[in-house]
């Protein structure tokens, strides 16, 4: 029997908005046997970086976070800290940009508990023995939660080309060892003869690694992080990627880091996606590009390969209809159809291999 992914199309009528969907959707996807009263229960989403206005509202949040104080549970929402130099760096800060984001206790109905603690260290190591890893590190607040929402914003990305589910859970619930092991095979290059001197990757990469000198544009190696935000964000695609071996590996490894936060968690675990404000480039980022897609909705599954394919099918039809009828952004074109030199396919393919879930899946449409 294939995987349920539902799904509820953004938008309504009066009675009938998205937040009664989400309610919709957490029960017709089962979310309730996931869930036992008295858990304490981890909502991995994502506060935004400062600056950034596309990430998933506390509105949309709050129905999510109700439904699961239904079932006599104890929420709390959560993230990591960054790799790199931002107001994410850690806790203290993080929280302030969630306040400044409006995720409240008043405005979410639970508190806000940075998972991997104060400067990103306190993290527990699961066994995986998979292909990079033997150990995983894994955010302590996640490892530790009785069970876990996944709430995952659908966007683009400057590595993955999509971000879903296991670039979430893979980059976002990790330690930070996980996060530069991710990175580590990534260094850009900037076309001297394409670039057109906008610098604006000199103004907002997030490590300060980009320099101008004799009229030209420079990457020092050594202090980039291979974030890959400056070949999504270059209008005039100048950047390049250069891998340090093969591209498809900073893929596996999401799936990998995915595979062990999920290993304690086995039966307790729902996987909720937004596909509105669906950008080119992550939340991380300190700005919000324009959306690539119009609000497409929200979706619900308790496979998280399952909705990862099936978020990133429908993002790619609906692309392949705007290009009909106007030209896709340079953004959009680097980062969803280009992929950063590699199929995005490769982290959900490889998270099949790891008996995570299927990309064969059953559509089920609620809502409308």
């Amino acid at each position: 029997m294939l995987p349920k992914v539902y799904f509820a199309p953004a938008g309504g009528q009066p009675g009938r908005g998205n937040v009664e969907k989400i309610h919709m959707l957490f029960k017709e996807a089962g979310f309730a046997e996931v869930i036992h009263e008295r858990d304490l229960t981890a909502v991995k989403c994502h506060f935004g970086e400062r600056g950034c206005t596309s990430f998933v509202s506390p509105a949309l949040l709050r129905p999510l976070v109700a439904d699961i104080i239904e079932q006599g549970a104890r929420p709390f929402l959560t993230d990591t800290g960054c790799l790199y130099f931002s107001g994410r760096t850690n806790a203290r800060d993080h929280l302030i940009i969630a306040a400044e984001h409006g995720f409240s206790p008043e405005a979410v109905l639970a508190p806000i508990v940075i998972a991997d603690g104060l400067r990103g260290s306190d993290v527990k190591a699961v066994r995986l023995d998979c292909k990079h890893f033997e150990t995983v590190d894994v955010a302590a607040a996640i490892y530790d939660a009785d069970s876990l929402v996944v709430s995952t914003h659908v966007t683009g990305h400057g590595l993955t080309g999509f971000a879903g589910t296991i670039k979430n859970l893979g980059m976002g619930a990790g330690g930070r060892r996980m996060k530069l092991a991710v990175h580590d095979q990534v260094r850009p290059r900037i076309d001297a003869e394409a670039c057109d001197m906008c610098q604006g990757c000199l103004e907002n990469c997030p490590a300060q690694a980009i320099s101008e000198r004799d009229g030209k544009m420079f990457v020092d190696t050594d202090v980039c992080i291979g974030c890959g935000e400056c070949l999504a964000m270059c209008p005039s695609r100048a950047v390049r990627i250069e891998w340090r071996g093969n591209p498809s590996e900073a893929q596996e490894k999401l799936a990998e880091i995915t595979a062990a936060v999920l290993a304690n968690k086995k039966g307790r675990v729902a996987f909720f996606s937004f596909l509105v404000n669906v950008t080119p480039s992550c939340d991380c980022w300190n700005y919000s590009a324009a959306p690539s897609v119009p609000d497409i909705g929200f979706m619900a599954s308790k496979d998280p390969v399952a909705i990862d394919q099936a978020a990133s099918d429908m993002v790619m039809r609906y692309l392949a209809e705007e290009s009909q009828a106007r030209e896709p952004s340079a953004q959009t074109k680097s980062t969803f159809l280009a992929g950063a030199g590699t199929a995005s396919v490769r982290q959900l393919v490889h998270a099949q291999e790891l008996g995570l879930g299927s990309r064969e899946y059953e559509l089920v449409r609620v809502g409308d």
